[in-house]
């Protein structure tokens, strides 16, 4: 999976970007984007890799189409990684601006036809998460879940390594409670960081 000289690029929102510097095109921020580079690094220090975080705080599907030139294909990867599409689903709730499904499903496509048109040999794909914390969150499964089938239709369509995250949260939070992964039901605690990553190993292997 992992070859000599590949340029992996992680993208998409808050989860992603983890705290990035902007000001430094190195910077990987402080999720699992750098889990991933650590592990990733000191297990193949012969081939060369370059790992890039290109996520961006509050980003949905549409602000990722208007840079996906300058912060995904501009970069050359052979490796492309994107979770995106809880925006989508919360500013439906917070701002009264929904992303209608089909809408979703175009700017989505949009994304993967641009990445598959420049070379990338491989795209991970994973699905939004959603965790109850706080209560209300229940209710934006309404918005989330036609989403998330999305997602894994565009997976298949498109050949992308897919990493169901949502089910995974979900399963995890019945062990410990749901806080203990996500304390807002969105962003991702260490604990929460640390099972994206082992997740997309798994996909990856």
């Amino acid at each position: 999976m992992i070859r000599a000289n590949d340029v992996i690029v992680f993208q998409g929102d808050s989860v992603t970007d983890a705290g990035r510097d902007y000001a430094d095109a190195l910077s990987l921020g402080g999720g699992y984007p750098a889990l991933l580079a650590a592990e990733l690094l000191a297990s193949y220090p012969e081939l060369g890799l370059t790992i890039h975080n290109r996520g961006v705080s509050g980003n949905r599907t549409r602000d990722l189409l208007a840079r996906w030139d300058d912060d995904c294909i501009s970069l050359g990867p052979s490796m492309v990684s994107i979770l995106i599409g809880i925006n989508n689903v919360w500013r439906r709730y917070d701002s009264g601006d929904p992303t209608a499904a089909d809408v979703f499903r175009d700017e989505y496509r949009e994304l993967l036809s641009r990445t598959r048109a420049v070379g990338a040999r491989e795209i991970v794909m994973m699905e939004p998460f959603l965790l109850p914390v706080p209560d209300d969150r229940r209710g934006w499964r309404e918005d989330l879940d036609p989403k998330i089938t999305i997602c894994r239709e565009l997976a298949t369509e498109f050949g992308a390594r897919y990493v169901p995250l949502d089910g995974l949260f979900n399963a995890a939070a019945t062990r410990v409670g749901a806080a203990y992964w996500a304390p807002d039901g969105v962003h991702p605690s260490v604990a929460g960081h640390g099972l994206i990553a082992r997740a997309w190993l798994t996909a990856t292997s």
